[in-house]
């Protein structure tokens, strides 16, 4: 019997294809199909009918599938505990975040773990698109806003603000702003993930919606930011972002009572009954420096 036919098979199901298996596993994807047919001709069954677009399970895969990926669960775990129990964090650890967070934020976190844990190797993805955590080999993500039902687990570390800012420059010759009606007088740059139409913002005691003009209208959450700086306007900024530049003059928060958008920020990792120690690690660095900057 030979377990990496049964483990090449198991990761093919789970990532849905040969070549996707074939990356997480870091083969050849000849390879990893001559596995599969290996497995099936000692069997003496067929597991997988393949098509030119999708992979199909036969009743014998599918039951061969549930009691493999059972077993090759039980194996990692067997693994996992006695790597936890030597305490050692180190390995490669896998991670991925909105491309938006923040770069101090984001880098940081980076110089903290390497700092406390240098024998762990981190590489980060920052993308917007929905990463599949099991099927990609990732080992956690940085997710913001509210989370979908799932069998991983999510631990909450702040909440990522979103509210209106100004320059000095710009508020020094701008009409009064003392109220969110009164951004009709003003030049506001608008972030389209955050309205196009209308700013919605919100306080304990309602929200309410500003229709906006369209002066300036950007995709790029950067634009925006480098043009409040500059003085070319109101923008909606995340508050954690702008903790320097509060601090030194360069940025005031206008409508300070008002908020544009709360986002809850969580760690999520899939479930697994021993926690490697690279991941605590992460975890616990992850929570103590994002929480510095979220609210």
């Amino acid at each position: 019997m030979d377990l990496n036919e049964t483990a090449v098979f198991v990761k093919v199901v789970q990532t849905g294809s040969f070549s996707a298996a074939a990356r997480l596993l870091g083969l050849p994807p000849s390879t990893v199909s001559t596995r599969v047919s290996r497995l099936e001709q000692r069997l003496g069954v067929t597991l997988l009918q393949r098509t030119t677009r999708r992979l199909h399970l036969t009743e014998a895969g599918a039951l061969y599938f549930d009691h493999a990926a059972t077993g090759l669960e039980h194996m990692l775990d067997a693994e996992a505990a006695v790597t936890t129990a030597r305490g050692e964090a180190r390995g490669r650890l896998r991670v991925t975040a909105p491309a938006d967070f923040g770069d101090t934020l984001l880098s940081g976190l980076v110089c903290a773990l390497h700092r406390l844990h240098p024998r762990i190797d981190i590489e980060l993805m920052l993308t917007d698109r929905f990463v599949d955590l099991v099927a990609e080999g990732v080992d956690v993500a940085i997710r913001a806003g509210e989370l979908e039902d799932s069998s991983l687990v999510a631990k909450r570390v702040g909440v990522a603000c979103w509210a209106p800012f100004a320059s000095p420059d710009y508020l020094r010759d701008a009409p009064r702003l003392d109220k969110p009606q009164d951004l009709a007088r003003h030049r506001c740059l608008q972030f389209t993930q955050l309205g196009k139409e209308t700013w919605a913002l919100s306080n304990d005691k309602g929200s309410i919606s500003i229709p906006m003009p369209g002066h300036v209208m950007v995709n790029d959450f950067g634009v925006v930011r480098a043009m409040t700086l500059a003085g070319d306007g109101i923008g909606l900024l995340p508050t954690y972002m702008c903790h320097e530049e509060i601090e030194s003059g360069a940025l005031v928060r206008v409508l300070p009572q008002w908020l544009a958008r709360a986002d809850p920020v969580h760690l999520v990792y899939p479930r697994q009954r021993f926690v490697p120690p690279k991941l605590r690690a992460f975890i616990d660095v992850a929570t103590d420096e994002l929480g510095r900057w979220l609210e």
